[in-house]
């Protein structure tokens, strides 16, 4: 164990090269090639899901039986809060990294995410305000989930405000780091609070320990729409991390 210790990098790469295949994407001057390369392959890939996500979700889904077609406002409303949730908690994994492994291009990753997962949770609130007029009779309501939505927004806005306040880079992502972590708390919130209160929101109409009350097709294309956000959030962030590396100058551009 001891000769592995004291060897040379290019030794314990040699000793272990799986390991050290993956330890290597932490270095920014190897991730910065491999996400030039990558990120137009996933943004095609989201707008090939987009267009597929958004033909069946309009034109081949037939028309709900009680909502009429207002319902089909769910077919970006859906994809857009479950992507809001996912890429706050994925900031939150990087978050820890970044605490745990001092990995700048685990913050750096967070910070890329921040803006899209914003977008999200706004494109959220604002179509569940379009949906809940003509269904509630309401724009708003200080219900359970719409309101921890709303938090959620805050925080996105509150880690971005909170990154841009600093002017220190690492004091920066330490701090951002922490409210990433406590914020994270609040997606469970968001989750089951239909569950936990008598709220006005819907329950879930997709679980994961049961079948979905819907249609296959509406299903189908709410699936194909969440796969558009999910890869368009990829793309996103790559791109935005190439950005921040060079801001920061950890290239040395």
């Amino acid at each position: 164990m001891s000769h592995l210790l004291n060897a040379s990098p290019r030794a314990a790469e040699a000793a272990n090269p799986s390991r050290w295949r993956w330890f290597a994407l932490a270095s920014p001057r190897r991730f910065d090639p491999l996400a030039r390369r990558l990120a137009p392959w996933f943004l095609a890939t989201a707008v090939v899901f987009a267009l597929a996500g958004l033909y069946v979700g309009f034109l081949v889904a037939p028309t709900d039986a009680q909502q009429g077609e207002v319902y089909r406002i769910i077919f970006i409303h859906v994809p857009a809060a479950w992507m809001s949730m996912f890429i706050y908690l994925v900031m939150a994994m990087y978050s820890a990294l970044a605490l745990v492994f001092h990995t700048r291009l685990s913050s750096m990753m967070a910070s890329a995410l921040a803006p899209t997962g914003a977008m999200f949770t706004a494109i959220s609130l604002a179509t569940g305000a379009l949906w809940g007029q003509p269904t509630w009779g309401t724009w708003w309501v200080w219900d359970a989930r719409l309101t921890s939505e709303l938090l959620l927004l805050f925080l996105y806005l509150g880690y971005m405000a909170l990154e841009a306040a600093i002017d220190e880079p690492r004091r920066a992502e330490r701090a951002c780091a922490v409210l990433a972590l406590v914020g994270s708390l609040n997606v469970p919130v968001i989750y089951f609070s239909v569950r936990w209160w008598n709220t006005l929101h819907q329950g879930a109409s997709v679980s994961l320990t049961a079948a979905p009350s819907m249609a296959m097709t509406m299903l189908a294309g709410m699936l194909l729409m969440t796969l558009a956000c999910w890869m368009y959030s990829i793309a996103v962030a790559l791109v935005r991390v190439r950005c921040i590396l060079r801001e920061r100058r950890v290239l040395g551009d």
